[in-house]
């Protein structure tokens, strides 16, 4: 069980931001004071002083139930989506033209990009309604119904592999990686990127719908230090290419607050801004472009 509080993430934020301050040698006497002044007058808000919170149970919900709702609005507008993107296919564009994989392909946002660049493409994925997304978009590309720990493909079938922010859903990174290596064929290369294991620590954790005995839930995600990558695809012969963790872009401040937020969510951020902007400038993905020998 999970007690989300608004006041508690609130507090958290703040706290991460005077750490980060004092860290950083950009926390004067004037940031500190500014920051303890709006800790108590988070405290005595009675929108937040008289907020319950709630109780969520992690795992009550699973990851197709949620990219079932996402899927009719998964190509929407997405910060993390956009900081990722131009930077895959800039690594995409180097590379020979072939038989590419985009492994969790969701709605075919990489897909369609390497059909433009060439490739024959294979867009894999487990959830039905992505599929199905993607199919409407790109009904000339070969996508397959699987999971990422038994891919729909043949053994050294293709020459590049894409996985985009999907590895926090999988619980058992090297299954997943040994996958990776077994359709690649040698020399193939592999460009993975993920969720960064920092930032996860300080977004907000939401609660999600309720499950199946009335308590509000939530996704369990899979956030890993950059070791555990190289841990998984050392092994089975990948060398390292490039690694890269970039940073969103500082949340927008805005002029005024809107109402204070009854839940946890990203909108409580608006009520702290400047602390948000401070305890958030942290990496938001791992990217990696990996590749096996070859023969």
């Amino acid at each position: 069980m999970t007690y989300l509080s608004p006041l508690g993430y609130l507090l958290g934020v703040e706290g991460a931001a005077l750490l980060r301050g004092m860290r950083d040698g950009t926390g004067d006497r004037a940031y500190v004071e500014a920051r303890i002044a709006e800790i108590r007058a988070l405290l005595a808000d009675p929108t937040l002083r008289d907020n319950a919170g709630l109780d969520a149970v992690p795992g009550n919900i699973d990851t197709a139930e949620v990219y079932d709702e996402w899927a009719a609005h998964y190509d929407g507008a997405n910060s993390m989506i956009e900081l990722e993107q131009p930077l895959v296919r800039e690594i995409l564009a180097a590379l020979p033209v072939g038989t590419a994989l985009d492994a969790a392909c969701g709605t075919g946002r990489h897909a369609g990009y390497l059909a433009g660049l060439g490739h024959r493409v294979i867009g894999v994925d487990a959830n039905a309604r992505m599929l199905a997304v993607a199919e409407a978009k790109l009904p000339e590309l070969d996508l397959r119904r699987g999971p990422l720990q038994a891919l729909p493909l043949d053994a050294d079938s293709v020459d590049l592999v894409v996985c985009a922010l999907a590895l926090c859903h999988a619980p058992d990174l090297a299954a997943v990686f040994a996958e990776f290596a077994r359709v690649l064929r040698p020399g193939g290369h592999l460009v993975v990127s993920d969720p960064h294991q920092v930032l996860s620590y300080l977004r907000p954790t939401l609660p999600r719908a309720a499950g199946p005995d009335g308590r509000r839930s939530i996704l369990v995600e899979y956030h890993r230090p950059l070791s555990a990558y190289l841990t998984a695809a050392l092994p089975l012969g990948f060398q390292l290419r490039h690694c890269a963790e970039p940073h969103a872009p500082r949340p927008e401040r805005t002029a005024v607050r809107p109402p204070m937020p009854t839940e946890v969510g990203w909108e409580l951020l608006d009520q702290v801004p400047d602390a948000a902007t401070v305890a958030m400038d942290v990496p938001s993905i791992v990217l990696l472009h990996l590749q096996l020998p070859a023969a």
